[in-house]
């Protein structure tokens, strides 16, 4: 795995938040880690979902590429939101195919995700949405090529920690979510799990994973290691808040739907690849060394 940089500090000079959801949908685009194609794709992707938020129905054809209604983007928190947008799915599936369709949710489940974090919005129209069913070949482990696409996103730190670290541990996603910083040992590489039996470790060899986590971890002494972008609710355990900035430990539903939404824009079919994916490739990875010496 090549070495990877320090990630960029979260921006803090996005200005007031947008009041319209265009405006969030350009502000989303404008840091995401896209190619112009991918971007245009997305663009027009966040757009046909304006019309049905405002109980409106997406034009067909050339009309989805013209100017969507003005949609405040607080209706996003209305309880109505998540109704309109499930009619909406139901209604896209009539007329387009199945990879389009998911291939526009993973987009808005990305951008809601991304808003949430910089807390513009506080709930989520798409949690009760799900992919259509529909053809798909078998989830394999990514290939090489497919994992350095992946740490060739620009995402935020945590990200890469958590995604490297995933990789050269093969572990599960849910038990390295479990990792406190005390249980850290970062001068030998490994991590004491809180979800296995009583001392139980995992260790990994590549020093861009210890940098990262070290990164990660500046300036917290205890509690996760990963955490959330928000203040943990009050009735959040002690054990899964940080002392410091009171945030909560990330949750694997979470850590999954971020992994998702940033990599179906390199999913040919739009509906980006799962932690497990990565934790397979992570496991060969480690194995190849052991095959090639017998």
């Amino acid at each position: 795995m090549r070495q990877l940089l320090p990630a960029t500090p979260a921006r803090t000079d996005l200005g007031p938040p947008p009041v319209e959801y265009s405006a969030a949908a350009d502000r989303y685009l404008s840091q995401a880690g896209l190619s112009a194609a991918s971007r245009r794709v997305y663009r027009i992707s966040l757009a046909s979902w304006a019309w049905p938020l405002v109980g409106k129905p997406t034009p067909r054809g050339a009309g989805r590429r013209g100017a969507p209604p003005i949609v405040p983007l607080a209706l996003l928190d209305e309880p109505g939101a998540g109704r309109r947008l499930t009619a909406a799915v139901a209604d896209r599936a009539a007329t387009a195919g199945t990879r389009t369709v998911n291939r526009e949710l993973s987009a808005l489940r990305g951008a809601v995700a991304w808003w949430q974090d910089q807390r513009w919005i506080h709930g989520d129209p798409t949690a009760g949405l799900r992919h259509l069913p529909g053809a798909r070949p078998a989830q394999g482990p990514l290939t090489a090529g497919q994992v350095s696409q992946l740490f060739g996103l620009r995402t935020g730190l945590r990200e890469h920690a958590f995604w490297q670290l995933l990789y050269d541990t093969g572990a599960p996603a849910a038990d390295l979510l479990s990792l406190d910083i005390g249980g850290l040992d970062l001068g030998y590489g490994r991590g004491r799990l809180a979800t296995a039996q009583p001392g139980t470790w995992i260790g990994w060899t590549a020093a861009s994973t210890t940098d990262l986590l070290r990164w990660l971890v500046a300036g917290r002494p205890e509690g996760p290691v990963f955490v959330t972008d928000r203040r943990a609710p009050v009735h959040t355990a002690r054990a899964d808040r940080c002392p410091v900035t009171g945030r909560a430990r990330m949750s694997y539903r979470r850590a999954a739907e971020l992994f998702t939404a940033a990599t179906a824009p390199l999913d040919p079919a739009g509906r980006g690849w799962t932690l497990h994916q990565l934790q397979q490739a992570g496991r060969l990875a480690r194995a190849q060394p052991q095959d090639e010496a017998r």
